[in-house]
């Protein structure tokens, strides 16, 4: 890899601002003072220290997104097909990062991107059972008679069966509902699915948890941060 990215995916500077530090001569490869910017280094068994302090290398990283409505979890690379890998800066650019579990393109909330594959494997395996909250508004007026309904696991077509999940109704009046739905598995459009099973249909979608971990309400749409120690922790333990 080259110095200046190891250094800007390390979060030492922009890649113009480490471009300043190498030129300055603050940053050592093995003990000894580089000054090319493009130098080859490993960042599993070279020493590379900035300013006398040694910069750690990161193989994976765990971004909270606050995914907008209107681009896709992922994708095959498109023309003109705008994916949450896409919104993510160039301090991330080393890594090749997927979702823990995909948001559909009309969706919102909480998405997971990682470049740890066991870690989204984990995440989103059935057998793991980590629980996914979403908050809901539907066209058709939920009830008492679709929470159980829901507890009892429902058949959403195509040969597929939803295990026991939970419908929690805030409001449901004049035609709609809204309602936060939890779930511990994740079939392809599933809280959607179980809906109308209940005859209703989704109007509006956002995951607003997962294991436990809640959407940080100070991200808006399209912005994203680094899981803390703890939201890791939190998450690794469930699975």
């Amino acid at each position: 890899m080259r110095l200046d990215k190891l250094l800007a995916n390390m979060g030492t500077g922009s890649r113009r601002d480490v471009k300043k530090l190498i030129a300055g001569r603050h940053v050592k490869v093995n003990g000894a003072t580089v000054t090319d910017p493009g130098l080859e280094v490993s960042p599993e068994s070279d020493e590379v220290t900035c300013r006398g302090e040694r910069v750690q290398y990161k193989p994976f990283v765990y971004l909270m997104m606050n995914k907008p409505g209107g681009v896709l979890s992922c994708g095959d690379g498109a023309p003109g097909v705008k994916v949450c890998a896409d919104l993510v800066g160039d301090d991330y650019s080393f890594y090749e990062l997927s979702p823990a579990g995909r948001l559909d393109a009309d969706s919102e909330g909480l998405l997971i991107l990682t470049n740890d594959g066991e870690f989204i494997h984990n995440i989103i395996s059935p057998n793991k059972k980590v629980k996914k909250t979403y908050y809901i508004r539907t066209l058709g007026e939920l009830n008492e008679k679709d929470i159980e309904a829901f507890k009892e696991g429902l058949d959403i077509g195509n040969g597929e069966k939803a295990k026991s999940a939970e419908l929690e109704i805030i409001k449901s009046e004049k035609g709609a509902s809204e309602a936060i739905v939890r779930i511990s598995e994740g079939k392809y459009h599933q809280v959607k699915r179980m809906v109308k099973a209940c005859g209703k249909t989704v109007t509006y979608l956002k995951r607003i948890s997962v294991g436990g971990v809640e959407l940080d309400p100070g991200l808006a749409p399209g912005e994203y941060r680094e899981l803390t120690d703890d939201e890791l922790t939190k998450l690794k333990n469930k699975t």
